[in-house]
């Protein structure tokens, strides 16, 4: 058993001790694997439904799970104000809601509304990202704890980054616009640690970075990976230092990283380069370690997972895809069924792949080898969210409404 594969295995351990919790943006580890078993496949707009809650406005952004309460972002364009919601996971009922205001709504395209960025907790706090508006942080009862004022968020297609929590960190990718950059600053008063500049695309306009950060550990401790224009990072959390870049991402980036078995695998957006690099390099690993490379595929919005070698991901069109993790080779590609155009990140559960469609279907297939569709399960409301899951219970937030399928 290889070191990488020891320290893989010691994360996935901490996957199962907190199984119950669906703390960030793709869970715990933001890798988008659940550990559960036994959880539900098929359901409708009536039947296996827990409760639905009405939501003051649309947004894409993902539901939080902490012990007894979810957690969403909103935003309230016309007020002019975004906060984060709190409910109750037993019933739906609202327990609070604190906002913060803005001067004025930024720029954002009409399919991204203001306030994708999805929260993150640690069981003592909840961080959230509002834009322009700042980084703010509040108690589990929804009293701000600290405001931090990051500038000016200004991109015709809006933001997006949701915010990590890494020990006594918070991190963000902040941008993309006219200033972007990654900033870790401690979670329980704002201060900033670090802060470095990222590097504006080659090409002008609507490229940049969209990415949230993710954890991975390593020998040293651990590495912040981001994908950014033009490149994959592997970043010290502590200082922010790069300790390794690999060229090849093609100036407009969407998806986050996704690692196993010491293979890191980013993926650009429209007409996206994706590559595969072997974990473990210092410098420009672009030539050392860069395991395979693919210049221009499928647009992709949503992150996909990994599983058993093989990586899932369903692209903008509503197509899935199953890759060989360690050549890039397709092992198969399938049209899903009422297939619309899809931005969700594919969620890993029992076996089993979890991605939702703008026109609202949460589509089930097998994370296996050859093709198999388990479920459609239609709620009729528009979304751009990806599932949270929590001790038996599937979140899903539409324009609409905070959905919640019964499991135990």
């Amino acid at each position: 058993m290889t070191r990488t594969t020891i320290l893989l295995s010691t994360l996935l351990v901490s996957f199962q001790l907190h199984a119950e919790n669906w703390p960030a943006w793709r869970g715990e580890g933001g890798q988008g694997i659940c550990v559960e078993k036994n959880l539900p496949t098929t359901w409708s707009k009536t039947e296996g439904i827990r409760w639905r809650t009405v939501l003051p406005d649309k947004g894409n952004s993902t539901p939080i799970v902490w012990g007894g309460r979810v957690f969403v972002t909103q935003a309230l364009e016309k007020e002019r104000v975004r906060g984060v919601m709190c409910f109750d996971r037993k019933d739906g009922r609202l327990l609070w809601q604190s906002s913060v205001p803005v001067e004025e709504n930024e720029p954002t395209h009409a399919t991204n509304p203001q306030g994708s960025s999805s929260p993150v907790t640690d069981g003592e706090r909840v961080i959230a990202w509002f834009g322009s508006a700042g980084l703010v942080c509040y108690n589990l009862d929804g009293r701000e704890l600290w405001r931090r004022d990051l500038g000016k968020q200004k991109h015709e297609w809006g933001w997006a980054s949701s915010p990590v929590i890494h020990g006594d960190l918070c991190l963000l990718n902040f941008g993309p616009g006219e200033s972007q950059f990654i900033i870790a600053l401690k979670k329980t008063t704002g201060e900033i640690v670090w802060k470095k500049d990222i590097a504006k695309p080659s090409k002008e306009g609507w490229n940049g970075s969209w990415s949230t950060p993710v954890i991975m550990p390593v020998k040293s401790g651990a590495q912040v990976l981001l994908s950014v224009s033009e490149r994959l990072s592997g970043i010290e959390p502590a200082t922010g230092r790069e300790v390794w870049y690999s060229e090849g991402l093609n100036p407009l980036v969407y998806t986050s990283p996704i690692f196993s078995d010491g293979v890191i695998v980013a993926n650009g957006g429209y007409n996206g380069a994706v590559l595969a690099v072997r974990a473990g390099g210092s410098g420009d690993v672009t030539g050392s370690h860069r395991l395979w490379h693919i210049p221009k595929g499928p647009q992709r919005i949503g992150s996909g997972v990994i599983h058993e070698g093989h990586i899932y991901i369903v692209d903008d069109p509503g197509i899935a895809q199953c890759i060989d993790l360690k050549t890039g080779v397709s092992v198969w590609k399938e049209r899903l069924p009422r297939a619309t155009t899809n931005w969700s990140s594919a969620v890993l559960a029992d076996g089993n792949i979890y991605s939702v469609s703008q026109a609202g279907d949460v589509l089930v297939f097998k994370a296996a080898t050859k093709f198999e569709m388990v479920a459609v399960n239609s709620l009729g409301e528009r979304s751009n969210s990806s599932v949270a899951i929590s001790n038996g219970d599937i979140f899903i937030r539409t324009h609409s409404a905070l959905w919640c399928v019964g499991g135990r």
